[in-house]
């Protein structure tokens, strides 16, 4: 059975009568789905050496688990701050290079993929705005977080009723940096060092859950929900690269993460 997670203040609008539409979406970990050996589970990665006819109906499988027969819309993700408006290039074959999604159309799902990242997904029920995005490390410090927030800004959305949910992703206690990368971040805004705990010589453990978080704050988003969902020590939920690596695998699966809205009836 597949496995999603979901934040309770993307679905906050269930018994609201001013907006036209529901927000669906989920966090979907490894849990299901046909792939087998070191992919077995849910992997919906495209760049994996998974076999591509499993990768896609992976897809399929996890996109109607949100919304059925709802067009799945994704970009080639490439550790950016660029997000674009889901069109007809976002569900083709060659999809565009960016690391997020908006689109204020209703029966579709906007898609992304992690596997250690953090993932956000976002909600204007009022606005019928609602966007996704992947956020690595480089998208995060970046601001992929507020380029969704600018575009769906663009379409109607306030900053005031904005929803976010960050679903499962790398935790501190399993992310370990070294002092280049910390001192980046420092650079970048001293007060960063609170998303830092000292590690073993000239390391650190990095929280980029509460970053992500902080940075969607600083932003002015106040309905923000942190699922808490370790990625590296949850071998049997969801895919880690972490993970895969420190055990020399030869490779590694990824989880994806869906919003769509539905009109109401």
């Amino acid at each position: 059975m597949i496995n999603i997670f979901q934040a309770d203040n993307l679905c906050a609008n269930a018994d609201q009568d001013d907006s036209k539409y529901d927000i669906k979406h989920g966090f979907l970990g490894r849990k299901g789905g046909l792939s087998t050996g070191l992919y077995a589970g849910l992997n919906v990665g495209l760049g994996s050496d998974d076999d591509r006819d499993i990768i896609q109906q992976n897809r399929t499988l996890a996109s109607d688990a949100i919304l059925p027969d709802a067009p799945l819309h994704s970009v080639h993700q490439i550790h950016s701050n660029i997000a674009v408006i889901a069109d007809d290039k976002t569900i083709a074959e060659n999809r565009p290079q960016a690391d997020a999604l908006v689109s204020d159309k209703p029966n579709i799902a906007l898609s992304i993929l992690t596997a250690d990242c953090v993932p956000i997904l976002f909600a204007d029920y009022q606005a019928g705005v609602i966007g996704a995005a992947h956020a690595g490390w480089k998208g995060a410090i970046t601001g992929v977080s507020d380029s969704v927030i600018e575009i769906m800004e663009s379409l109607g959305a306030s900053r005031d009723t904005i929803a976010c949910a960050i679903g499962p992703c790398i935790a501190q206690k399993s992310y370990e940096v070294d002092s280049g990368f910390y001192q980046n971040f420092c650079d970048d805004d001293p007060s960063n060092e609170h998303f830092f705990k000292a590690g073993k010589a000239g390391h650190y453990q990095f929280d980029i859950e509460a970053y992500a978080a902080s940075r969607l704050a600083k932003s002015g988003i106040k309905n923000i929900y942190c699922l808490g969902q370790d990625t590296y020590s949850q071998a049997d939920e969801f895919y880690s690269y972490r993970r895969s690596c420190h055990r020399n695998e030869e490779g590694y699966g990824r989880q994806i993460s869906i919003i769509a809205m539905q009109e109401k009836i």
